[in-house]
């Protein structure tokens, strides 16, 4: 019997193959795999004590306007609509924006900034896709269209960005204007937290974004891009029956896969 013979090319392409397989799993959505599965609830244990979290958790602190930052477990440090301020702490690795208005990003981003991920595609001919697998979180998005007065403004200039860390589906729904099609929906998936803009003129009616929060039956909704009490208050009594309103103390909050509320809730955090 003549032992096969070596050949570095085929070695190599095969090696590659696997390094390929890992990456793509490496980049694999929970979110996705498991939306709109009816028949796999979500186990929420009916105690726990804070100091057994620890690497579980994830920060949010509301930076203002539509600007939150995320931390994750493993120090990732990311920013949603970015204008040119990311709130306290070291510079972040990710930052997101979206085209509405100078107030959701910039054109001057701090170039010592990482990752910066625009919601619309400065070429214009196709919506952007992003897919960031960044130490344990991963970055994804959704895009949606701008319009004005009903008219198309700009098609795919927002983004619905998702990001996945440590069990947790987080959607930030950006500048949404108009309803979301079940195809936005199945792409999203599911989602344990959500980010809604509650203004009800620049972005989708109260109306509307209250239909959506309830659809995307999300555990914590935490309201944002309001200009007044009064539409955020008009968005907590719409939300009242099925949601429970807690105001929090201050801009921030830290939450895991074990803190998530049992029942679901609308988080009011302050602005800086």
């Amino acid at each position: 019997m003549h032992a096969m013979p070596f050949r570095p090319v085929l070695w190599l392409a095969t090696l590659f193959q696997l390094l390929l397989a890992g990456y793509a799993a490496a980049q694999t959505s929970t979110c996705l795999a498991v939306a709109g599965n009816e028949f796999m609830p979500r186990v929420i244990p009916a105690a726990f004590a804070p100091g057994e979290l620890g690497d579980d958790e994830v920060g949010i602190t509301y930076v203002g306007h539509s600007a939150f930052r995320i931390e994750t477990p493993k120090g990732v440090a990311i920013v949603t609509d970015y204008a040119g301020y990311s709130g306290e702490g070291r510079l972040p690795d990710v930052v997101t924006m979206n085209h509405a208005h100078s107030s959701h990003y910039t054109s001057t981003p701090n170039p010592a900034i990482p990752h910066v991920l625009p919601g619309w595609n400065p070429d214009g001919a196709n919506p952007v896709e992003h897919r960031l697998q960044l130490d344990d979180v991963l970055i994804r998005n959704v895009s949606t269209d701008l319009y004005y007065d009903g008219a198309m403004l700009e098609k795919d200039g927002n983004s619905i960005f998702i990001f996945e860390v440590a069990g947790l589906c987080i959607g930030h729904l950006g500048h949404l204007h108009h309803k979301l099609t079940p195809e936005h929906i199945a792409r999203i998936g599911r989602l344990d937290i959500l980010f809604v803009p509650v203004d009800g003129t620049y972005t989708m009616s109260l109306a509307g974004m209250i239909k959506l929060a309830g659809q995307l039956r999300s555990s914590m909704v935490i309201p944002m891009h309001f200009f007044s009490t009064y539409t955020l208050q008009r968005f907590i009594a719409g939300m009242a029956g099925k949601f429970e309103t807690v105001m929090a103390d201050g801009s921030s909050t830290k939450v895991s896969l074990k803190t998530l509320p049992a029942r679901p809730q609308v988080m009011v955090l302050s602005p800086y």
